[in-house]
This record gives C-alpha cells, sequence and structure tokens, in this order.
C-alpha cells in the first residue's frame, strides 16, 4: 500500500503545466523592467518607480481617505499616455465615478468604467475585449465575490479567492493590477488579514 506523502518514485512525472525557467541576468545586462510612470511623482516613487505589468497592488488606507480619487487620478494620467484602463467599482455607481472625474476635471480621459462585483464576470469581460486592457482598478477587493464560494463578499474565503483569481489574470495577460482594500481603526484591512 502506497502512502499519500511519500515522495514520487524517480521516473514518475507530476502532472502539471510546465512553467518557463529564465536565467537570472546580471544587473549590469539586464534590462530594467518597463514602468508605467503617472507623473503623481509621489505615487510613482511609492510603486517603486511605477508600476510593472504583471504585478498586483494593494493600496489600503482609513476609508474616506482617498484611496478611491487617487486611483482615478492614476488611471486618468495613465490612459492620457496611451495606457489602456479600466475601473472597476464595486462600491459606487458608475455615475459617481464620473462625478468624481468631473470634480476632478478629468472626465475627457480614455478610461473604461464599470460597476460589478462578480470576479469571474470581470475577469472574462477584460480577456474577451478586442483591445486588451494594460490596467485594472478593484474598488475594493471586499466588495468581490466568486459564485462558486457561499461565504458572503468581504469573508476570508472570498477575500482570498478573488484576490488570487485577479492576481492570476493579471499575471497571465501581463497586467496591471491595483486593488482597493479599506482598514480598520486598528490599521488592519477590513475584513480578514488575509
Amino acid at each position: 500500500e502506497e502512502r499519500k506523502d511519500a515522495p514520487a518514485r524517480p521516473g514518475k512525472r507530476a502532472h502539471g503545466r510546465q512553467i518557463t525557467l529564465e536565467p537570472l541576468q546580471s544587473a549590469s545586462t539586464a534590462e530594467p523592467l518597463p514602468r508605467m510612470q503617472s507623473d503623481i511623482s509621489e505615487f510613482d516613487r511609492v510603486a517603486g518607480g511605477g508600476l510593472v505589468p504583471g504585478s498586483a497592488t494593494l493600496i489600503g488606507g482609513d476609508p474616506g481617505i482617498g484611496k478611491s480619487t487617487l486611483l482615478l487620478q492614476v488611471v486618468c494620467a495613465l490612459s492620457k499616455k496611451n495606457v489602456r484602463c479600466a475601473y472597476v467599482s464595486g462600491e459606487e455607481a458608475i455615475d459617481q465615478v464620473r462625478l468624481r472625474a468631473d470634480r476632478l476635471e478629468l472626465a475627457d480621459s480614455p478610461i473604461r468604467l464599470a460597476a460589478a462585483t462578480n470576479v469571474r464576470d470581470i475577469v472574462s469581460s477584460m480577456e474577451d475585449r478586442e483591445n486588451p486592457i494594460d490596467l485594472i482598478v478593484i474598488d475594493s477587493i471586499q466588495t468581490m465575490h466568486l459564485e462558486d464560494l457561499s461565504s458572503a463578499p468581504g469573508g476570508v474565503s472570498q477575500v482570498r479567492e478573488s484576490a488570487a483569481a485577479l492576481t492570476r489574470f493579471a499575471k497571465r495577460t501581463n497586467t496591471v493590477l491595483l486593488l482597493v482594500g479599506h482598514v480598520t481603526k486598528e490599521g488592519n484591512i477590513a475584513g480578514p488579514r488575509v
């Protein structure tokens, strides 16, 4: 009888897709990672000089501190540099986002807006586009959900699995992913610590 935790026998192959292994190049010969710079200097500085394609970044802060406003400014600035951006709000209606853009005098920016909370619908919509999205904002991760999980949005499994599915999408498509996460009075990301 074979134990399940026993190591695989020599010659037996594990099942799964093969990953690509790339050489580590020396710093002098490696090309610097291409970064999307918003020209909002403090944001670009905190983002390590700009946003890297295929990266996932969590933007956390107290409710009302300006996370959504800052990210709207970032995507509008990048969209004017021909970066294809989508802003998906699970918190607000599209018209509320438009009103904020009007107040910031950014209404002429060529970004795409959506009000959605179903992660599979969001990923499917981004993949099916004729012109793929370069950057997507999810505002906020606590409102996102996957239908096949029975827990409510904001719960441990929903936050973890929604973030994981969105991150896999970002890495597979080389899309920049910006996730908004609210912070509690204690300074933790709202909901579970995942």
